[in-house]
């Protein structure tokens, strides 16, 4: 598996991509920039180092004027009553569009008791794979607007499931009269729309068949419809309802979806959306196929990126339950990434803690360090990871680093820490 932001299902994260001026006739630039970083309280000297050279990094993409993919999150963390907060400003295009980095000039000053970092840089940065990746994503955007659309609906859509369900034996049982259907594209877009505006989950259902109807090879009419048998999936399931009513739905929604690739096998929703079917379903290889096979086709797509960075996480604790600790640090490996950027390790908390838990087991306790420091950089008030790293520097005999780990994990409450503490 391929691919590196992240939290459990369903959760998603959708960017926004500006797509510059016309490409130049050459696709490579080389570029020189330059970035300061104030080091904060909460900074190593190694972290900002690398962060002054992500803003160089970012400042190369940016002038090359391709392609800017910017995500923005602030993380509020308090501890020993002070308040913290870590904004984060991540350009996910940096690792695709750089692909050689010199360090033409770097430097620290004091200013203001506060230690400045300094770089300028020559970047040598690819153009045509962004470009590409552009048009994926305006192409995407209805699509993508749809499904966040799905995951904000209310617990209200419940009590639509029994007339919904009927509605679906009906309709299974129905042949449709094709004179009564215009078989046009224009026609099936205008129902695809009018499904993804409503919130009424069987009128989604009977305006994606509609415009499945009026023209059988409209993709995003199957994804539509496959979308949102997932989404009464997931109501049924909060219902406690029976397994295999469950798996009616997932059936359903795997059908539209293999339907839709059969048509496009490029479809990135189509192949998230079979994905996530056969994670209801714990088919855990095949979901993963699916979601390294839309980082392929479009690196850009953190949703895919998110659900492979759970789906693997997933399947290493259950190695690590049997033991198996060289293959569970073999999946973790393949979805996380020694250069990620910082706004990504706030996605990849939980796949790191559990990586340098692997680590520490096989002693490998600087890479253990490692993931651990990445954690806390981001989340200065993580207890577990805190008492975690304190117990690897005790192996490693640094006494005073020990130290303060525990008493930090302490005053957050880690009554483990507080034992340690003379």
């Amino acid at each position: 598996m391929r691919g590196m932001r992240a939290p459990p299902l369903p959760v998603w994260l959708l960017s926004a991509a500006l797509l510059a001026p016309p490409l130049y006739a050459q696709n490579v630039k080389v570029i020189e920039a330059e970035a300061t970083y104030v080091m904060g309280d909460s900074d190593t000297l190694v972290g900002a180092e690398e962060a002054a050279l992500l803003r160089a990094k970012r400042k190369a993409v940016e002038e090359a004027g391709v392609y800017v993919e910017a995500v923005s999150q602030d993380v509020e963390t308090r501890a020993n009553g002070t308040t913290s907060r870590l904004n984060s400003l991540g350009v996910r295009t940096i690792a695709a569009a750089i692909t050689q980095t010199d360090i033409l000039e770097k430097r620290r000053t004091l200013e203001k008791d506060r230690l400045v970092f300094y770089v300028r840089i020559r970047a040598t940065v690819h153009l045509d794979a962004l470009a590409e990746a552009v048009k994926r994503v305006t192409s995407d955007e209805q699509l993508a607007s749809h499904h966040r659309q799905l995951q904000t609906e209310n617990s209200k859509l419940k009590t639509e499931l029994n007339s919904l369900r009927k509605q679906l034996k009906a309709a299974a049982e129905a042949k449709p009269d094709p004179a009564k259907e215009q078989k046009s594209r224009q026609a099936a877009m205008e129902l695809e729309r009018a499904a993804i505006r409503t919130t009424s989950l069987p009128e989604k259902i009977d305006l994606a068949t509609r415009a499945i109807a009026a023209d059988e090879q409209y993709v995003d009419a199957y994804v539509v419809r496959g979308q949102t048998y997932l989404r009464i999936a997931s109501l049924t399931f909060s219902k406690r309802a029976p397994r295999a009513q469950l798996g009616e739905y997932v059936d359903r929604a795997i059908a539209d979806f293999n339907r839709a690739l059969a048509l496009d096998p490029t479809s990135t929703w189509a192949l998230l959306g079979r994905g996530d079917a056969y994670t209801w379903q714990k088919k855990m290889q095949e979901a993963a196929r699916d979601y390294e096979s839309i980082l392929e086709l479009d690196p850009f797509f953190d949703v895919a990126r998110e659900r492979l960075i759970v789906l693997s996480a997933s399947m290493a604790k259950k190695q690590v339950a049997a033991k198996q600790w060289r293959q569970a640090l073999a999946t973790l490996n393949q979805v996380l990434r020694d250069d990620s950027p910082q706004s990504w390790i706030v996605h990849e908390k939980d796949a790191r803690l559990l990586r340098s838990r692997i680590h520490a087991e096989l002693g490998n306790l600087d890479r253990a360090l490692t993931d651990l420091s990445a954690v806390i950089r981001v989340e200065p008030a993580n207890a577990e990871a805190l008492l975690l790293r304190a117990k690897l520097y005790r192996r490693q005999l640094q006494g005073r680093l020990a130290k303060d780990d525990f008493e930090q994990a302490c005053s957050l409450g880690a009554e483990e820490a507080c034992a340690e503490l003379p």
